[in-house]
């Protein structure tokens, strides 16, 4: 099995529960294609680099996945006409990272690094 870690970025305007029906479609997709997802984190709302379909933000959700290509392949294809996304990147990784959560608020990540005398 391939390791992916796939990352949607949907528009600025989508409601909590949009992004929440957003992640479960795919998750869904991802599991009828028999893989399976490892990890799903809901980074927020973040400013985007150059305005994308005229939004400044974007809602990012990220999928650790394990699969073969043809997951990644059905995914694609789905989110290619789905309206509420502005963009979708897949990246095939060796490993899995599910310890770093690299969008925790800084306060929760000074907590776990410290450590009690």
């Amino acid at each position: 099995m391939n390791l992916y870690e796939h990352t949607i970025i949907a528009r600025q305007d989508a409601s909590p529960s949009e992004l929440k029906q957003l992640t479960e479609k795919y998750s869904k997709i991802i599991e009828k294609f028999d893989g399976e997802v490892v990890k799903t984190e809901n980074w927020g709302l973040l400013n985007l680099s150059y305005l994308i379909k005229k939004n400044k933000k974007g809602s990012f959700i990220h999928f650790k996945i394990k699969g073969q290509g043809k997951v990644v392949e059905e995914l694609e294809k789905n989110e290619a006409i789905d309206k509420k996304l502005l963009r979708y990147l897949t990246v095939k990784v060796k490993d899995l990272d599910l310890d770093t959560n690299y969008f925790a608020k800084r306060e929760d990540n000074e907590k776990k690094d410290k450590i009690p005398n």
